[in-house]
């Protein structure tokens, strides 16, 4: 390799201060008033009302131009495969909701042409969701919980569960704590809140999903073990809910749990199955309905209800529901939970909605999808439906069998309307725990994301904190409780991560205009007699403090003490001076007390004085440049944390500028009182290169101006 040729460096240029660039690019100081910005937002127009209708129904923008001879097929295809996941993962997720399981297709089919309407992600399977379905559970059970509907059986004289009213109850809670979460996800889409979810982070979601998961899986024990344990409520009630799984396994139904592992075994057996066959196979094998299907069939022959006690999914009523609007009277009490679902429902989809849309460009509107989203919600929740959001399972479907726009979304909520209508009804005899299987076999994507761990250990250990905290968080508290948990969590380890920055003495790359940390290149050099101090994060009031001894260590320059020996010394020297005065004013005096003749003379004693040093401590640099280009902000304690380290280097004969300032830290320096009299934009720099060239030639300035002085010192000697 050939030796890197050098030259001469040279700026053609003549030094730009912050004033001097400011002059030549005419910076403009005309800002548009908040009065006119309302009144811009108030105004209308006919183009101006056809994009606001086009941004708000985009479904009227794409589907008169839906190009049928390239995407039918495909959404065709699609949406019948969709809509087969969808009839036994609805219903086994109703489950998880504790809801009857028909509640669990009406969800799969209301909010899907909602969203086909509203929605802008072409790709993202909407309809039951585990990690939602298991927090309306929590809700359902905390409002009507079993021993609220025990009424007293004559023929066995013992307390029985009145199921009817129990779930009818159900039903109300999830419907309204299913509307209330899609007005607060309207309201956030109307206020452009789409931003919310940049604050759930992947390592975020990925181990609260994770931690989900295993609160879906204790929920679904019972069906497997055919027992039945009080649910809690609260934090540690996944603790509590072991221990009594635990306690009441020697009362498992044997039939229950041979049907359990029967399923579980053939369901693992088939996805195999299709996962080796996938490439062979235009659609993949609808494993779960041909579980449904065969296990259904089974029961009706065998009579498992009745012959062994294993539980089924009861009467299943054919057709729609009429619209109810939920219960006032319960929007108070689930209010907490419906802002957690929205935030969960809203971040899961938009993070699925934004994957598919970079591979296939086109964009996600983060505001249309809080919007559409609310708005399966909510009339969601007026036919009796119960949070959903987008399952990763069936988006890999839809997009994996050739689905291409939203219509295959709207196909598939057809396919469930036939379902509903005619079909339903004859999974009556399906067992309890064939569902809660399906829901096993289901969550091993995520139980899968535990191998997370170890790669955030090699890439980035503040994201493994995150993930595992979050996952522990999640699993101490209830889901709703756990995602605001592991927010607060995920912040501190943001401030943390402020509070410890990396300080670092900037030197120069030799024969260019480029500085980076003196103690990570070996041929950096520093620049002589200036001292550049960068730190690695933003200037906050959580880490001003830090800022000033960081730069006092890494200068070697005890500044307090420093100034604090100079205040003593300058004291002092008052003093004398007041001494030297009082002795001076006495002399005076008795001078003139021998008014006749001549005066007396009085032999005037050495008037002690001290001098303070005008030489500058030659181990001190001459100046001082703060790189501020990490920096994108500064609050009031960071502008007078620079204001003071300013004025305490100064004091002692130090020069200290900044450089790198962004447009926006400039004006919170300039609203926060930094720039005066003697301030001003001249101390300012745009880039480090500018500032040295400044200080060399401040100091060299200062050098001659010394040995002038020395020479006219010298030369008024004696």
């Amino acid at each position: 390799m050939e030796e890197r040729r050098r030259m001469g460096y040279n700026v053609h240029r003549k030094i730009l201060d912050e004033g001097a660039v400011d002059e030549m690019a005419e910076k403009s100081d005309s800002q548009t008033s908040l009065c006119e910005k309302v009144k811009k937002s108030m105004r209308c127009s006919g183009p101006r009302l056809k994009s606001c209708l086009l941004r708000s129904i985009p479904v009227i923008s794409w589907l008169p131009r839906y190009p049928f001879r390239d995407n039918a097929l495909g959404d065709l295809i699609s949406g019948i495969s969709v809509g087969i996941m969808q009839l036994p993962q609805g219903m086994a997720y109703a489950l998880l909701a504790s809801v009857p399981p028909v509640f669990g297709l009406y969800s799969s089919f209301y909010p899907v042409l909602v969203y086909f309407i509203f929605g802008t992600s072409k790709h993202i399977s909407l309809g039951t969701y585990a990690v939602m379905s298991v927090m309306i559970g929590g809700v359902t059970d905390r409002l009507a919980p079993d021993s609220n509907f025990m009424i007293w059986d004559n023929e066995t004289n013992s307390s029985i569960i009145d199921t009817i009213s129990r779930d009818a109850e159900r039903v109300r809670v999830a419907a309204a704590v299913t509307f209330i979460s899609g007005l607060f996800q309207i309201l956030l889409g109307l206020v452009q809140f789409g931003f919310v979810v940049t604050y759930l982070s992947e390592p975020l979601v990925r181990g609260y999903t994770t931690g989900a998961a295993i609160h879906v899986i204790v929920s679904q024990l019972k069906y497997t073990f055919g027992i039945n344990p009080v649910r809690h409520n609260g934090p540690l009630s996944l603790i509590y809910t072991v221990l009594e799984l635990c306690y009441l396994i020697p009362e498992t139904n044997i039939g229950t749990l041979v049907v359990s592992i029967v399923a579980i075994i053939g369901l693992i057996l088939a996805k195999e199955l299709n996962t080796y066959l996938s490439k062979k196979l235009p659609v993949p094998i609808p494993v779960e309905l041909l579980a449904i299907i065969i296990a259904t069939v089974v029961s009706w022959q065998v009579n498992l209800e009745e012959k062994y006690g294993v539980d089924v999914v009861g009467v299943i009523p054919s057709g729609l529901q009429p619209p109810v609007l939920p219960a006032a009277s319960l929007f108070g009490q689930v209010i907490g939970d419906a802002f957690a679902l929205s935030v969960v429902g809203y971040g899961i989809a938009i993070s699925l909605g934004r994957i598919f849309a970079l591979k296939y460009g086109y964009k996600v509107d983060s505001n249309q999808e809080l919007i559409a989203l609310g708005l399966s919600n909510s009339i969601g929740g007026i036919f009796q439906c119960f949070a959903i959001s987008c399952s990763m399972s069936r988006t890999m479907v839809q997009e994996s069998t050739g689905g291409k726009t939203q219509v295959a979304g709207a196909l598939s909520a057809i396919v469930i309307l036939v379902i509903v209508l005619w079909i339903g009804r004859l999974f009556e005899d399906l067992p309890k725990a064939v569902l809660a299987a399906i829901i096993f076999v289901n969550l091993h994507g995520m139980m899968k994301q535990f191998m997370d761990i170890p790669a955030l250990w090699r890439s980035n250990k503040v994201d493994m904190v995150i993930w595992v905290g979050t996952f522990i968080l999640t699993l101490l508290f209830n889901p709703d409780l756990g995602l605001a948990a592991a927010i607060g969590f995920s912040m501190l380890t943001v401030i943390f991560r402020t509070q410890l920055p990396k300080y670092s003495l900037l030197g120069q790359v030799p024969d260019t205009d480029i500085y980076r940390p003196l103690e990570d290149y070996n041929q950096v050099r520093p620049v002589p007699g200036i001292l550049i101090f960068r730190s690695s994060a933003t200037l906050y009031f959580a880490n001003a403090e830090m800022y000033q001894d960081a730069l006092g260590k890494k200068s070697g320059i005890d500044i307090t003490k420093i100034l604090s020996a100079k205040k003593k010394l300058e004291a002092k020297r008052k003093r004398h001076e007041k001494k030297n005065a009082k002795k001076a004013k006495k002399a005076a005096k008795r001078n003139a007390v021998n008014m006749e003749g001549e005066p007396e003379r009085v032999e005037q004693k050495d008037i002690a004085t001290i001098e303070i040093d005008g030489e500058r401590n030659p181990s001190l640099p001459r100046a001082i440049i703060l790189d501020l280009s990490p920096v994108n902000f500064l609050d009031t304690v960071g502008v007078k944390t620079l204001r003071n380290i300013q004025r305490d280097y100064g004091e002692i004969g130090i020069e200290v500028v900044l450089t790198g300032c962004q447009t926006g830290v400039v004006e919170n320096l300039q609203t926060g009182g930094f720039f005066n009299d003697k301030v001003t934009k001249s101390c300012l720099f745009s880039t480090i290169h500018d500032a040295v060239l400044h200080c060399q030639s401040a100091s060299t300035q200062s050098q001659d101006k010394e040995r002038s002085n020395k020479e006219q010192r010298r030369g008024s000697g004696p």
